[in-house]
């Protein structure tokens, strides 16, 4: 049996990496209310999530994500509206790119073996 292709896009900014990770972790953010939540979700430290988190606001002109410290009210985190239209933009470039490479995937998947086995 073939594995189901799929393809994993990241981008380079200089010393920023953006990929389907931090992509993640902002929609688990948006999605969630909590930066802790959404490191555990994708088995990440909080201190791991916290600091791509502080990485991607530093690389943008805007903050990505902004968070209250806990307390009387709990704290929590959003993703601001540059996050969302980095999401916005990532989850877009990830739907171009599936479409541009369909024909040269199924090309390739066609000339592999049964791999099904192999890791």
């Amino acid at each position: 049996m073939k594995p189901q292709p799929h393809t994993l896009l990241r981008f380079y900014f200089g010393g920023l990496k953006l990929g389907p990770g931090k992509v993640q972790l902002l929609e688990l953010i948006r999605d969630t209310g909590s930066i802790s939540a959404a490191g555990r979700a994708m088995e990440m430290s909080y201190k791991r999530a916290w600091m791509l988190v502080e990485e991607m606001n530093a690389a943008f002109t805007a903050p990505l994500v902004s968070s209250a410290r806990g307390g009387a009210k709990g704290g929590g985190a959003h993703v601001t509206e540059a996050g969302l239209a980095v999401i916005t933009a990532y989850r877009a470039a990830e739907a171009a790119s599936a479409q541009a490479t369909a024909a040269h995937v199924a090309t390739l998947q066609g000339l592999l073996s049964d791999i099904s086995e192999q890791k």
